[in-house]
């Protein structure tokens, strides 16, 4: 006992039941049966606890806890902490080189705010480090939810740390697929929000649309773009300009100003120019 906590023994075999449940959380299936993610690293534990999140377990080296009394005392005390050797921590990470702490965490329930007037569907998105740069935007532009229609697992690790801990924090909602999204966006033109996705060219110059109105923003998969069927349910097309010596913008760098635009428009009209 130190601190009011009670320290396991450290565990040094990779067969330790604990060390073998971590590891299942590696893959989806594990993250389902267990209703956990594996979140790995100093920052993304620092995340974790300012968004007021509490992990189910953490593994951390000796030297780790060690550099760390601030974050130590940050957990709650009814959150194991348990010491671990470096290879067995490393036998649990994701990364090639991590830096002595993981955690196990309930998958997160986050709802929608009421009213929520900026919802972003992204249909089958396959790069899990898209979709983690997307969702951090996502966060920093306000979105009030995320709908995905196949593609990357939200729940990785790599799209966990792509994210910096925004996928934590965003209302998400996994869909079946297209057939579903498209109910949904009808659903949404129905409560009145545009729905806008984002084409190549021959669609107005982003700008000039209005982004200050109800809006659900669509964006299609790296490669293949969005479905056509989708088009179909969309009310507006929006183009990023650029030069024709690029055939197309990545899709997480052109979510940055459509999904900016709508604050660039508030504050421009609020301050009058």
């Amino acid at each position: 006992m130190k601190g009011g906590r009670f320290w396991p023994e450290l565990i040094t075999s990779r067969r330790h039941p604990q060390v073998a449940r971590f590891r299942a959380l590696q893959g989806a299936r594990g993250r389902r049966e267990h209703g956990l993610l594996l979140v790995e690293g100093t920052h993304l534990l620092e995340e974790v606890l300012s968004r007021g999140l509490r992990p189910e377990r953490v593994l951390a080296t000796e030297a780790w806890i060690a550099r760390h009394p601030p974050l130590v005392q940050l957990l709650p005390l009814a959150v194991p902490l348990q010491p671990v050797a470096e290879p067995v921590l490393a036998a649990v990470a994701t990364t090639e080189h991590p830096d002595g702490v993981v955690l196990s965490l309930p998958l997160p329930d986050h709802h929608p705010a009421p009213g929520a007037d900026l919802l972003l569907a992204l249909d089958r998105l396959q790069d899990p480090g898209n979709l983690g740069t997307l969702m951090r935007t996502a966060l920093a532009a306000d979105v009030g939810a995320l709908w995905l229609a196949g593609g990357a697992d939200p729940w990785q690790p790599k799209v966990l740390r792509a994210s910096a801990g925004a996928a934590l924090a965003l209302p998400l909602r996994r869909l079946e697929g297209t057939a579903e999204l498209i109910e949904r966006l009808a659903a949404a033109q129905g409560e009145g929000l545009q729905v806008v996705a984002t084409v190549v060219r021959g669609g107005l110059p982003y700008w000039q649309l209005d982004w200050r109105r109800p809006t659900v923003l669509l964006l299609g998969n790296e490669g293949a773009g969005l479905a056509p069927e989708l088009l179909e349910h969309c009310s507006h097309r929006v183009t990023i300009p650029h030069s024709p010596q690029v055939e197309s913008l990545n899709v997480a760098v052109a979510a940055a100003p459509l999904l900016l635009e709508r604050s660039r428009q508030r504050f421009g009209s609020a301050g009058g120019g």
